[in-house]
């Protein structure tokens, strides 16, 4: 095919296009041409899919500080308190600037009505019935559509960044990052060429069998960034969601917290309540005690999934405020105000990333990485319910911020993308084989509970399988199948590297063999060239 000569220019490259990157456009349109691009549609992301809420102070009978020390709590004594302080300081700041832009939050009495999740010691989370992700997208995307200073290249494939370093002129001046090579939905390759490059790709859910992401999860800034030079922290807690319907059809439903803070038990096939046996909080216990009492359930009575039981919550309220869970299962054949709806964990959300700022400056110069794809320090060992999209929202305003303060350096020529030498597939079933291997590998070995045993298979057989991607990725075409397959393949590296080098169980991570926690709180930070 030869060299791929198309190129873009801007001012700002915005990789991903869930709130994070949506609300970083719309800032940053305000002062240059920005280019937000997304690999599938713009409403597929991790934000679309979320059902829960955004947590916020919102109430006279609850406060800033409150917030802080259960999101302290939840985090197992590994969050950066001036980060947690700063994140939940701005939640009504941006609550309100979310319902400006036409974010339509249910209220009760005209008052916006809050519900209250696992691990929260208010009714803190504002939500929109249980699409709130749907809603806030579609809000943010309302002001960034239109606006003439934004291009939106749907169905566009980030390969790899494009940094100083990588064209032989950051010897002298360190790594700075130039833009990013880019994969058309036609087959060719565009070279973007941009002064600041944001990060803003979402989660890893696809790394595992079961997971609440959509399939663009696959951890492409994550493994980007660390190809380019960037360190990545706490790697190893994934938030495994305690209710993911189990499901063939329906195999990335959510079933939200939220019906859990509502009054919904879980229960095991003969309708008994098992989460007191784990802890005093219920089914209110922080989703990493929750999504390991379900797994310990299925695996002690040797069941396939466990059942939440909506029923006590009451039809009405069902109807009111979980008219989507109700519509979908219904198309699944399953009434939620009738009967218990079997469930399982999935990987849900990964409260490591590119190790980042909380305006989401990296290691590299002018590449910025926010959202989930980032790891600040608020989340700690295990993420509060709903700070998700407070976090990311803040890191957007803040990243924004920063780059228009930033002065810009004239940048070095760019090379296209050379792919001459380059032979056609003849077949593609290796690329279904290692993506199926790497996702049970990780479920079955890096999942919710693990042994040093079960790490060290996974490194072994991973370590093969990355061999198998690079051999065929340098002689083959650019996909996005291939492209997402050495993607997950690396992040799933860096999981369980991540996971070797802690040496006991807190929060998300917990080892059959180290299952006392250390005295001493430290991050887990992985270096470039270290795998």
């Amino acid at each position: 095919m030869g060299s791929s000569k198309k190129r873009l220019q801007a001012d700002y490259l915005i990789i991903g296009s869930g709130a994070a990157g949506l609300l970083a456009a719309r800032r940053l349109a305000e002062h240059g041409k920005v280019i937000l691009v997304n690999k599938g549609s713009f409403r597929d992301s991790n934000t679309w899919n979320a059902q829960g809420g955004i947590a916020g102070v919102l109430s006279s009978s609850d406060s800033v500080a409150s917030h802080v020390q259960d999101t302290l709590k939840a985090g197992a004594g590994l969050c950066h308190p001036e980060v947690v302080q700063a994140i939940v300081a701005r939640g009504r700041e941006i609550i309100d600037e979310l319902i400006a832009i036409g974010t339509c939050f249910d209220r009760k009495d005209g008052e916006l009505h809050l519900t209250q999740e696992g691990g929260h010691s208010s009714r803190r989370v504002a939500h929109a019935q249980d699409a709130t992700g749907r809603a806030i997208g579609e809000a943010l995307l309302s002001k960034v559509a239109p606006h003439p200073n934004i291009l939106r290249l749907e169905q566009h494939t980030a390969i790899d960044l494009i940094t100083t370093l990588r064209i032989g002129h950051g010897t002298d001046t360190g790594n700075r990052c130039l833009g990013a090579y880019i994969l058309a939905p036609e087959g060719h390759v565009v070279t973007v060429e941009a002064a600041h490059t944001v990060l803003a790709t979402g989660g890893a859910g696809k790394v595992y069998l079961y997971t609440s992401n959509p399939h663009a999860a696959t951890g492409d800034g994550i493994a980007m960034a660390w190809r380019a030079g960037c360190p990545v922290m706490n790697l190893e807690f994934i938030q495994f969601h305690p209710t993911c319907l189990f499901h063939r059809q329906g195999s990335n439903m959510l079933l939200s917290e939220a019906l859990r803070g509502e009054g919904a038990h879980l229960v095991d096939s003969e309708g008994r309540r098992f989460m007191f046996d784990y802890d005093a909080q219920g089914e209110l216990a922080p989703r990493d005690i929750v999504a390991r009492a379900i797994d310990h359930e299925i695996k002690k009575q040797g069941a396939d999934c466990m059942y939440l039981d909506a029923r006590p919550i009451g039809r009405d309220q069902l109807l009111a405020h979980f008219p989507n869970i109700h519509e979908r299962l219904l198309k699944l054949g399953m009434d939620i105000t009738t009967q218990p709806i079997p469930v399982v964990p999935a990987a849900h959300y990964i409260c490591g990333g590119i190790k980042a700022e909380i305006n989401g400056r990296t290691a590299i110069d002018a590449l910025y990485a926010i959202g989930e794809t980032a790891c600040t320090g608020l989340h700690g060992a295990n993420r509060l319910a709903s700070n998700s999209l407070l976090e990311c929202l803040v890191m957007a305003e803040c990243c924004a911020s920063d780059i228009i303060t930033s002065e810009v350096p004239d940048a070095p020529p760019i090379p296209t993308w050379d792919d001459t030498g380059i032979v056609p597939e003849t077949e593609r079933i290796q690329i279904k084989q290692n993506w199926d291997e790497i996702r049970a590998t990780m479920s079955h070995y890096v999942g919710i509970v693990r042994s040093d045993e079960r790490l060290r298979r996974a490194k072994r057989r991973l370590h093969v399988i990355r061999e198998e991607i690079a051999s065929y990725y340098w002689k083959h075409p650019v996909s996005q199948d291939l492209l997402e397959l050495r993607n997950i393949e690396l992040i799933a590296e860096l999981i369980i590297a991540s996971a070797l080098q802690r040496h006991e169980s807190r929060g998300l991570h917990y080892s059959t063999d180290h299952t006392g926690t250390d005295p001493e709180a430290r991050d887990t930070i992985l270096w470039p060239n270290t795998l």
